[in-house]
């Protein structure tokens, strides 16, 4: 599987269609500093309303701030809002 990917990235770089080109891949999208929504997780491992740990195939997506509240979620993707201080990658 992993040579599978390498060629499918590599693929999606050469034709310069960004990382979506690729099937299952994470994508975090932040809206200002009020909402972030991410696409193809595998669910919530942490929830409070200071942070939230959502984890995707490479590891864990931290959202930290105030008043985070989970908004939408279902089995494609869900949506965090609140005030975000800070978005970060956790890889295994």
């Amino acid at each position: 599987m992993g040579r599978n990917r390498n060629w499918l990235q590599s693929l999606a770089e050469g034709a310069d269609l960004g990382g979506e080109a690729l099937p299952m891949q994470p994508l975090v999208e932040l809206a200002g500093d009020g909402r972030v929504l991410i696409e193809h997780h595998q669910g919530v491992v942490q929830y409070s309303r200071e942070k939230i740990c959502v984890k995707v195939r490479y590891g864990i997506v931290v959202i930290a701030g105030c008043g985070l509240e989970l908004r939408h979620m279902n089995r494609a993707q869900l949506s965090i809002s609140g005030r975000i201080d800070c978005v970060s990658l956790e890889r295994r």
